[in-house]
């Protein structure tokens, strides 16, 4: 068994070289004199979220940890009866790792939960917990008992009902979003009610709040799958940019696969043109499994490759071959499925002031991701946007959630670009986002709404035509319209 994650060599192989490039030469960043900065203010009654971009007026902001058994759902009843009372908005949030506002009640009540309640029920293979738990809690308490979460995102930093809210997925396969692993939650009402949701109990309100953004009632608690941790070993497979959509759904049709994601190479000259495909299956030998590792130590290098890419289209080639050539050499070994995924978001954390790190996600059929390539090869290289690293993934369809982004199977495309922070960056970031989302949508894909709210309305319905009807439910459901984020503000609340 390797003593360091297959995620930390895969990024931190090459990493002292990307340190001695980054150091000898700077990264190429865009010169900043004469432009409006959008960095934030940090004064008080601000709210951000990930993005750095998201400054929002809040009436107060509170932080929670008691979990349901000692006080929660008596302090959250006191805070919904305060805020109907001021006329004033509520939103409920683990990290706040959303981009754009999704998690921010402007100039209401912005509660943040920080509870720990996990309670595992292995005979069915479920655990109960806090919504406020976050994911590296709940998978070190699991791994403990040979367990690990059936479907979360591959960081551990978000909160449990968070990554509900947003129906987040992950590289386990062949799996649907983490909405599909939930088995039942309880939802405070605008009223103070506390009513229970699953699929045989309030079934239209939980599809209603499966990737409802908060917007139905707060979530105090949720029972949620797991599934037994295994000992994996990886396979990497390399090819044409073009075939990795065909290929991958193929792939995971092998039943043994547990775990896949692919990522591609971003340097301008070779665009997109090659793809790797991870995939991971279990070895024979499943006794004595260790406890699930992190990067520890090589965290620390591994970010310096990754940051040499910035203006550095060399450095993203070496990157590359770092991936295709001494990842697959170095990292042939054995792994757990709990350690692939125990990995906080602030491993390749951005430490420039003038920069922010921009997330978007697009899901595609895997029949259309050749064109979708296309799309992304006319779009991006002109964009003046850094993009840094894609990384691909499956996800099953999923007819639950009414705002599903998956009706049909789909390659889920997670790009990360770092965006200057200035008018001028966010300007050229709204222009080549719209591009990307329309183009997208008319090949039959769809746009994540976690992230920057940069699409238009009439884009917004394209993507997601049944936000109507969820408009019309919350009306019914929270006449008041106590629990509002910026999601609701920019688009909903026109509907």
């Amino acid at each position: 068994m390797n003593l360091i994650t297959k995620r930390a060599l895969l990024l931190g192989s090459g990493a002292l070289i990307g340190g001695y490039i980054s150091a000898k030469n700077g990264a190429k960043n865009p010169i900043l004199d004469g432009t409006t900065s959008l960095r934030p203010k940090n004064t008080k009654n601000l709210l951000n979220d990930a993005s750095g971009l998201s400054e929002t007026p809040i009436h107060k902001h509170i932080i929670i940890e008691q979990d349901p058994d000692k006080g929660l759902v008596s302090i959250l009843r006191n805070e919904l009866k305060t805020a109907k009372i001021e006329g004033r908005p509520v939103s409920l949030s683990a990290a706040r790792h959303s981009m754009g506002g999704q998690s921010i009640p402007r100039d209401g009540h912005a509660i943040t939960l920080a509870t720990n309640f996990f309670e595992p029920d292995t005979a069915n293979s479920t655990f109960r917990c806090s919504s406020g738990l976050r994911w590296n809690s709940a998978l070190k308490q699991m791994d403990a008992i040979g367990f690990g979460p059936k479907v979360m995102q591959s960081n551990n930093d978000f909160g449990i009902a968070s990554t509900f809210c947003v129906n987040a997925h992950g590289w386990p396969v062949p799996y649907s979003a983490m909405g599909s692993t939930t088995q039942s939650f309880k939802l405070l009402m605008h009223d103070g009610e506390l009513i229970t949701c699953s699929r045989t109990e309030n079934h239209d309100i939980f599809n209603l709040t499966m990737g409802g953004y908060g917007l139905t009632g707060l979530i105090t608690e949720m029972e949620v799958d797991m599934v037994p941790n295994a000992r994996l070993l990886p396979k990497f497979e390399e090819m044409p940019g073009k075939d990795f959509g065909i290929k991958f759904a193929q792939a995971l049709k092998d039943p043994t696969v547990q775990m896949g994601y692919g990522r591609m190479n971003v340097d301008k000259r070779d665009f997109f043109e090659n793809a790797l495909m991870i995939t991971y299956r279990p070895t024979e030998n499943q006794d004595d499994l260790p406890a699930a590792s992190s990067s520890g130590f090589v965290s620390k290098f591994a970010r310096n490759l990754f940051r040499a890419q910035l203006g550095h289209e060399g450095v993203k080639r070496h990157r590359w071959w770092v991936e295709t050539d001494l990842q697959a050499r170095l990292t042939a070994g054995e792994v757990t499925r709990n350690s692939l995924i125990n990995e906080p978001v602030v491993t390749l954390d951005d430490r420039d002031p003038s920069r922010t790190d921009i997330l978007h996600e697009y899901f595609i059929e895997p029949s259309h991701f050749a064109e979708w390539l296309d799309v992304c090869k006319r779009i991006i290289p002109g964009s003046y946007q850094e993009l840094l690293n894609i990384t691909l993934r499956y996800v099953a369809p999923d007819n639950e959630a009414v705002l599903s982004y998956a009706h049909v199977d789909r390659i889920a495309c997670v790009m990360l670009f770092s965006q200057e922070m200035t008018v001028r960056g966010e300007a050229d970031m709204v222009r080549m986002t719209r591009g990307l989302i329309q183009e997208t949508a008319d090949l039959g894909g769809a746009y994540y709404l976690p992230y920057r709210l940069h699409a238009t309305q009439d884009q917004f319905i394209q993507n997601y035509p049944e936000a109507t009807n969820f408009a019309a439910r919350k009306h019914v459901l929270d006449p008041q319209l106590l629990f509002r984020n910026a999601l609701w503000d920019n688009y909903m609340a026109r509907l």
